[in-house]
């Protein structure tokens, strides 16, 4: 679309008066047009198909046609254009200019060495004691939205930017031991990657940690 927005632009430049107002604009239009598509290409298309990161374990991408969105920079990969990996532990995905900025590691890793989940309900401490940045990226963020907004998550408590806190849903493994209660509520990236990965562990001995819930829910009962 951009190349055929700047060879519709070329046309019009040579067809217009010389030196008249609107050439001049339409001069300035091209410039725009030729400086975005040179953003959107990458500069290296060697690239090597393993990349290693925060103990990420990146792949290089084959699929040219899926329309994904960068984990780092929160825009969109044009995959007929950009280079992008994907890790193959807990699905991050980024273009490959935004790899050396990853400050996330692998929740593939944290499963492997922590298995083990937040158990109290959203453990908030405040956004001062994060001094008012980012628990992951530290960014800074308020709850006013100035200069970013202050988005908390669900899970660990904690407050994030709008680009490691997308607003997804999961169900908070706290909630529904505590309470019986599956509504999704919004977390982080980080804490959705997370409870994906951990979804199919045995890890929650339920009788030790609430075994008052086996009195109200007959499944439990009847499972036990």
């Amino acid at each position: 679309q951009l190349r055929q927005a700047i060879e519709e632009c070329k046309r019009l430049i040579l067809a217009l008066p010389e030196h008249s107002e609107r050439q001049k604009d339409a001069v300035v239009r091209l410039i725009h047009l030729r400086l975005k598509l040179q953003e959107l290409k990458d500069p290296d298309e060697d690239e090597p198909n393993i990349r290693v990161v925060l103990e990420h374990r990146f792949y290089k991408e084959k699929s040219k046609s899926v329309k994904q969105m960068c984990d780092k920079c929160s825009t969109i990969i044009w995959g007929l254009i950009q280079t992008w990996y994907t890790c193959t532990g807990c699905y991050y995905r980024c273009h490959s200019k935004c790899l050396p900025l990853v400050s996330r590691p692998c929740v593939r890793a944290k499963v492997s060495h922590q298995a083990e989940y937040q158990l109290s309900i959203c453990p908030e401490s405040g956004l001062d004691s994060q001094d008012y940045r980012c628990a992951e990226c530290r960014a800074p963020v308020s709850l006013r939205g100035v200069p970013s907004e202050a988005r908390q998550c669900d899970y660990t408590g904690l407050y994030y930017c709008s680009s490691c806190h997308w607003n997804d849903l999961a169900v908070v493994p706290a909630r529904a031991i505590h309470n019986w209660d599956f509504e999704p509520r919004k977390v982080s990236r980080c804490s959705m990657r997370y409870l994906a990965l951990m979804v199919s562990r045995p890890v929650l001995k339920l009788r030790e940690i609430n075994p008052l819930l086996f009195n109200y829910v007959e499944e439990l009962v009847e499972i036990r």
